[in-house]
């Protein structure tokens, strides 16, 4: 629809019965989004205050739940306001935006996991040269870049997109994903060919990176003594959950839902709530439990009486 200062709406038509069950969608997402922000701020700001966690790792691991809070940010606010009003629309311009943020941050995240596969890989396969290639500086350098190339990637597709013609002004969706491209009139080549070279730069490519990384680590920790082989399971199997579970969600976001065949709405609501509800969980959960330093200085904050 077209409304005053010639803005285009969009409809979000992915909820289900939202009138009669806003309370409930509400309460559900209110308490989703402050225990999201609890947990994966909690874990920074132990990693940032703690000395002894201020290595390679950690430092990673606080970038890779500090994307997820930003990533949470970008969806939760619109929900409220959704849930809560009589209609769910939003504008073309800051559906392209939310877009924009949620795919920069998924590449992000696929970056920030390759960084950690290879932080692992250097520390298990050449532990004499670790002090040497993760330096200070240089993890900056790799922080920058793994924030930095995804939004580079990404701004020149949501660019293209600004202009282009819609047809369809109903989204069958509750966030603005990669399905908005079903509103259009025609869908340009260009611009599917641009899409699918960032596919394969931040998603193909750190994947593969990571596979080699890991095969490598199991074939260094197979051929090394029991202690080496403990040390890649305790730091790698983290990583690995991580890595699986963010790459199945990625895959039905990228891949199934840009499918011609439509998918009935309580599934996709389902998968939808998956994305923005268990991912953001999951990192701080798996961190937190599976990573015994930063278990430790958890168990220290809230039992100290129970640290002998």
């Amino acid at each position: 629809m077209e409304a005053s200062f010639n803005i285009t709406y969009i409809t979000l038509d992915g909820y289900i019965q939202v009138q009669k069950y806003k309370y409930v969608y509400f309460f559900i997402m209110l308490t989703a989004y402050i225990v999201i922000m609890s947990c994966n701020s909690t874990i920074v700001c132990l990693i940032v205050t703690t000395k002894n966690l201020h290595e390679p790792m950690y430092i990673f691991i606080a970038a890779l739940l500090m994307n997820s809070v930003l990533f949470s940010t970008n969806i939760y606010p619109k929900l409220f306001m959704d849930v809560l009003s009589e209609s769910q629309v939003i504008s073309y311009s800051a559906c392209l935006f939310q877009w924009f943020i949620y795919y920069s941050l998924g590449g992000s995240e696929f970056l920030l996991l390759a960084a950690m596969s290879y932080d692992r890989y250097v520390s298990i396969c050449k532990p004499l040269q670790y002090p040497t290639i993760m330096r200070k500086r240089n993890i900056s350098f790799i922080l920058l870049v793994d924030w930095l190339l995804p939004v580079c990637q990404f701004a020149p597709s949501i660019a293209l997109n600004a202009n282009t013609k819609l047809c369809n002004f109903t989204f069958r969706g509750i966030i603005c994903n990669s399905t908005v491209v079903r509103l259009y009139c025609v869908s340009p080549r260009e611009q599917n060919i641009y899409g699918l070279v960032c596919l394969v730069n931040i998603l193909l490519l750190p994947v593969l990176f990571i596979f080699f990384t890991y095969t490598r680590i199991l074939i260094t920790s197979y051929q090394s003594c029991r202690a080496v082989r403990r040390k890649a399971v305790q730091t790698c199997l983290p990583h690995l959950l991580v890595l699986f579970n963010f790459s199945c969600l990625s895959a039905y976001d990228i891949l199934l839902v840009r499918l011609e065949t439509h998918f009935p709405k309580t599934m996709s609501l389902i998968m939808t709530l998956q994305v923005i509800l268990y991912h953001p969980l999951f990192n701080p959960i798996i961190y937190g439990l599976k990573m015994r330093e930063i278990s430790k200085h958890l168990k220290r904050l809230f039992c100290p009486e129970k640290i002998i």
